[in-house]
């Protein structure tokens, strides 16, 4: 009969796994700092050893920097570590490949937001459908990023947030494009009108089609303007 031995963990990967599920939550959010050594040793009830090794384990991971004098902060998220901005709108193949994840998750995230959201969250999208501002970009991004936040998953809007960020420049371009062309305003803002109404009436199906058809749409007027930047 084989017997494997049994492997205890250390005490500082312990402290490391818990503090790295914090900041992937969104208790500790990027840019905030963490408590003090003593603090955390308190916290854990762990000698400052073990909490030492954590941080430089999440330091070894990106996840936190150490500023001497100052403390432990959590590594602010920087997209450009993932994806060159520039990439995806000089390349129609790239956009296909982007908008087949934001079709993936996106609507899933209006279906799940349909029977998540509350009247405050309801409320948050209605104000920003109604205050027009003047950067369309901002509203089109602070719409979905309401979406996001009305599932109550943080990790779906640090999707929104890495998502926005990755295609900031290249989406003001987009809304620059189509000022030309008040047809496609009006459909994109529907497109948000109707999806707002799926998630308020909590039809999660009808939800999950609305933000599909909005998502094809502006994918559609993407390679549009790609192709016209190319031919001029």
């Amino acid at each position: 009969m084989h017997i494997e031995k049994i492997v205890t963990k250390k005490v500082s990967e312990t402290v490391s796994e818990q503090l790295e599920e914090m900041i992937a939550s969104g208790v500790i959010n990027p840019g905030e700092k963490l408590p003090s050594v003593r603090e955390l040793c308190d916290q854990f009830g762990v000698g400052r050893s073990a909490v030492r090794d954590a941080i430089t384990v999440l330091k070894g991971k990106g996840l936190v920097t150490v500023k001497q004098g100052e403390g432990t902060y959590v590594t602010p998220f920087d997209s450009s570590r993932i994806f060159n901005q520039n990439l995806y709108f000089s390349d129609p193949k790239k956009v296909t490949e982007l908008f087949q994840v934001r079709k993936i998750v996106e609507t899933g995230m209006a279906e799940m937001a349909a029977g998540s959201r509350s009247e405050r969250d309801l409320a948050e999208m209605k104000h920003i459908l109604k205050s027009q501002g003047d950067s369309p970009w901002e509203d089109d991004y602070r719409f979905h990023s309401a979406i996001a936040k009305a599932t109550g998953n943080p990790l779906l809007m640090q999707f929104v947030t890495f998502i926005s960020e990755t295609i900031k420049h290249s989406m003001i371009d987009f809304h620059r494009f189509i000022q030309s062309s008040p047809e496609t305003v009006k459909t994109i803002s529907k497109h948000h009108e109707q999806i707002f109404e799926s998630i308020s009436s909590g039809h999660s199906s009808q939800a999950k089609a609305c933000m599909l058809e909005h998502l094809t749409f502006v994918e559609s007027i993407l390679h549009k303007s790609l192709h016209q930047n190319h031919s001029s």
